[in-house]
């Protein structure tokens, strides 16, 4: 074994991708570090803890994690059921922190400032792939790798609200109006919604759920008015699959929106792009700039921007990394999730080949791994680290065996103005539910719980929330 063998690899960040992959390493008999920025393990999972996912708990436990909590006598949750992110976080991912198989190698509070190779830069070639990794951290900390897992995930990285990829005119000096994706409509976050007017940028599930806590809200509480904003011509592409969504959750949420909007109780903004944003008299003024090149104004109390994210790759900018020009994930992986191409999608397995870049070693993976496509599910990440944890084990035949069973969504376009809510591409069959869609942060996916409950009685229905 040589010396950089005998170093740790490094995963940045606790949440549940970071803390599969501790597990995977745990079982390979490897050393491994786990660093996480926030102040407990699945720190960024907490944040929309008030949040249910449409996932049932078999897609968002990893099968090494499920071994090692097996082992312990935990008891394993109803794998039918939906957790919400809170449950997610205190039923799965801190058990599994306080392993003591993990725990002695996880570090909170340890945000990762950069990482290189050490005493080599980006040009230097002879002898790189047998230099350890350098994580330095914010604190001036610095730890020697054999390898790095970059789990660390896209959630502090919201894009933008102007249509083209750049901050609209005035969005900086307008945070105070502004809202993070997925805030607590309903509990902590209500005071800042109740009684206001709110819009809501964006077509992603994200947006879908918090414009069901703000229906809600609005039935409680006169006065809240809630405005949903895309930039597409149809809402049909977030409205999604129905029936035919293999997660009925997902599919509900969908229908539950429509409804809400057919009702007028959300008011429908469509070829919406943010131009500028102008905070006035305690209100903000947003420009709309439409395909002519008019302008329309609306005042709102709030804007909650629900745009998706975008990955950092700051920390590795003295590493070798090919990145695809438009996804922002490796150039093996983009096509195979470009959202221009396969919003209905096959997200075909894949693992260690597709992850690779020509800094030996280094692997981003997780949601940060799919760049800007907002098409990241756990369950991929889950198999992502098992084939990264082999290959740096040497199982390379394990490695690139690699499998993915994810559900299909119902939903079959890539144009979303095209979207008709068929089963399929052609408006025939399902596909097979090996492939599919999946949507959403950090897990992949993200709902308003499932209530059965009539929508034409907004004041009782239940349309959001936790």
């Amino acid at each position: 074994m040589s010396a950089l063998d005998q170093l740790p690899v490094a995963v940045i960040g606790a949440g549940p991708v970071g803390l599969a992959a501790a597990a995977h390493l745990h079982e390979r008999g490897l050393p491994f570090l786990v660093l996480e920025a926030g102040d407990s393990a699945g720190a960024a999972v907490r944040q929309w803890g008030h949040v249910r996912v449409f996932s049932p708990w078999r897609y968002n436990i990893d099968p090494a994690a499920r071994r090692l909590l097996d082992d312990a006598g935990w008891i394993a949750p109803d794998l039918a059921a939906l957790p919400t992110g809170r449950e997610l976080a205190a039923d799965y991912l801190q058990p599994l922190a306080e392993l003591p198989q993990l725990k002695p190698h996880l570090r909170c509070g340890a945000r990762v400032e950069a990482v290189s190779r050490l005493g080599f830069d980006r040009l230097r070639t002879a002898g790189r792939e047998q230099t350890p990794f350098l994580v330095r951290l914010t604190d001036g900390q610095e730890i020697l790798a054999r390898a790095v897992v970059d789990a660390s995930g896209t959630w502090g990285t919201p894009n933008v609200l102007g249509a083209s990829g750049l901050p609209a005119s005035g969005e900086r000096a307008a945070a105070a109006y502004l809202e993070h994706a997925l805030p607590d409509v309903l509990g902590a976050d209500r005071s800042r919604f109740a009684g206001r007017h709110t819009v809501v940028v964006g077509a992603g599930h994200s947006a879908a759920n918090t414009l069901l806590s703000l229906a809600e809200l609005a039935a409680e509480v006169p006065g809240t008015d809630v405005a949903w904003a895309t930039r597409s011509a149809s809402p049909a592409r977030t409205y999604g699959g129905g029936d035919a969504d293999a997660l009925p959750a997902r599919g509900a949420l969908g229908s539950r929106l429509r409804a809400h909007v057919e009702a007028g109780r959300i008011r429908l903004l469509t070829s919406f792009s943010v131009h500028a944003l102008a905070p006035t008299d305690g209100r903000l003024t947003v420009v709309v700039r439409h395909a002519d090149g008019t302008d329309e104004q609306i005042v709102v109390d709030r804007l909650v921007a629900a745009t998706g994210f975008r990955p950092d790759h700051a920390i590795a900018a003295e590493l070798r990394l090919d990145l695809d020009p438009v996804m922002g994930a490796t150039r093996a992986l983009a096509p195979l999730i470009d959202p221009n191409e396969h919003s209905c999608g096959t997200v075909p397995p894949h693992g260690v080949d597709e992850l690779a870049h020509p800094e030996t070693g280094y692997y981003a993976v997780g949601m940060k791994s799919y760049g800007r496509a907002p098409t990241f599910l756990m369950a991929t990440g889950y198999e992502q680290v098992r084939s990264v944890v082999a290959a740096l084990a040497g199982d390379w035949q394990a490695a690139r065996d690699v499998q993915l069973d994810l559900p299909e969504t119902g939903v079959c376009t890539s144009s979303p103005a095209e979207a008709t809510g068929t089963d399929s591409c052609d408006g025939s069959t399902p596909q097979p539910a090996a492939k599919g869609l999946a949507t959403g942060i950090s897990g992949g996916l993200l709902a308003a719980p499932v209530n059965p409950t009539t929508l034409d009685t907004p004041a009782s229905g239940q349309t959001g929330g936790s």
